[in-house]
């Protein structure tokens, strides 16, 4: 079973687009659940056209208008206390089990999505601190931040929302904690290429990074392809504008020196500057690694061009992002996500989760060496 919380509220053309593509997952797959936040209508849309033996599969959160008051009992969830890796391997036993505390069984069927669990979270103080002092929030915006409470609460065991980037990565950092040693959680990508699949990051989340935040990326990577695709020492690149040594901007000539003597997870190593060409070949390395702004513009780019043209291979990523470095599987879907993008978003948070590939590349992080890796993974093979 995998419960996912999926923000309805997100992207250009929510709610409409996101009820579609929870309804083509649900349909997928038979062990989904899911925990919709947002306004009840939508989820009677979905409900309606879905089985009524399946009703029991979908709960409901109906996101505040505003941040919620603050609760002096109710733990910080916030940077002043990350997540580390017991804390991690706990959550991911506690989401594991099917008849968790989380699970909304009040009953459920009928026309109307009512099986919702909303007045059972808890205020939490971090989440709350994300708008500025006297700004409210809008209903968009606090219906990631609700889902991510959910989560971190126990109620999901992860998030998927095609918002605002900045608001869903602030709101996971907050309300799930970052890991020790990340300023700056990353946001991956998966390319199809020539040669198989490549990780690139980050695609949106650190648009003006500096150089121990690239390194710190290079790691998370390193991690995520080593645990999630099964590479045996994964090859880390960075992406410039060209492979002669001093090419490309301050930041970028800055850069290779720290990568080479970086110690990176599961045996990789820093392959050197690749350029774009790289990216599609996926020949000189399977983790490039780039600022949130090149990186997106870039993700963009090849994802219309793949469309238009067909991408090597039938085996296609989802046009989705998961962000690494927070205490949580969380899946940024585009913007203008169609239903198609929505369902394998899901899709792709709903694998994470089952083969608790967050807290292993969390694992890899905190402990690079001497870690089993993901050779003692299930499905070293990979495939999310």
């Amino acid at each position: 079973m995998a419960r996912i919380a999926v923000d309805l509220l997100g992207g250009d053309h929510a709610p409409a687009v996101v009820v579609d593509g929870a309804l083509r997952a649900c349909q997928a797959d038979p062990a989904l659940q899911l925990l919709l936040v947002g306004p009840p209508e939508a989820a009677d849309a979905l409900l309606r056209a879905l089985d009524p033996a399946e009703h029991h599969r979908v709960s409901t959160i109906a996101a505040p208008a505003g941040p919620a008051e603050p609760d002096p009992a109710a733990p910080n969830r916030g940077n002043d206390h990350p997540a580390g890796p017991s804390n991690r391997a706990d959550s991911a036993r506690r989401d594991n089990r099917a008849d968790s505390a989380g699970r909304d069984d009040r009953g459920g069927g009928g026309d109307r999505a009512d099986r919702a669990v909303g007045h059972t979270l808890r205020p939490d103080r971090a989440v709350s601190r994300a708008a500025r002092p006297g700004q409210e929030l809008s209903r968009v915006e606090s219906g990631v931040r609700t889902a991510v409470l959910a989560v971190a609460q126990g109620f999901a065991d992860a998030v998927v929302s095609a918002g605002n980037t900045g608001a869903t990565v602030t709101s996971a950092a907050l309300g799930l904690g970052r890991w020790p040693g990340v300023r700056r959680p990353a946001l991956a990508a998966v390319l199809p290429t020539v040669a198989g699949r490549l990780v690139l990051l980050d695609v949106g989340s650190s648009v003006d990074p500096d150089e121990q935040t690239l390194a710190v990326h290079a790691r998370l990577g390193a991690a995520y392809a080593a645990v999630v695709h099964g590479l045996a020492a994964p090859r880390v690149g960075l992406l410039t504008i060209g492979t002669e040594r001093g090419k490309g901007d301050r930041l970028r000539r800055a850069v290779p020196g720290m990568l080479a003597a970086l110690d990176l997870p599961a045996g990789g190593r820093y392959c050197g500057l690749v350029e774009g060409s790289d990216v599609v070949t996926g020949a000189a390395a399977d983790v490039v690694v780039t600022d949130g702004f090149t990186g997106n513009v870039l993700l963009k780019g090849l994802e219309t061009a793949y469309a238009l043209i067909r991408p090597p291979g039938r085996d296609v990523p989802p046009r989705a992002a998961i962000l690494l470095g927070v205490g949580g599987t969380v899946v940024v879907c585009h913007g203008a996500a169609t239903g198609e993008d929505i369902a394998a978003g899901i899709g792709l948070a709903a694998g994470l989760h089952r083969r608790a590939a967050v807290p292993v590349i969390a694992d890899l992080i905190q402990f690079p060496v001497g870690h089993p890796g993901p050779a003692a993974h299930e499905d070293p093979r990979g495939g999310s």
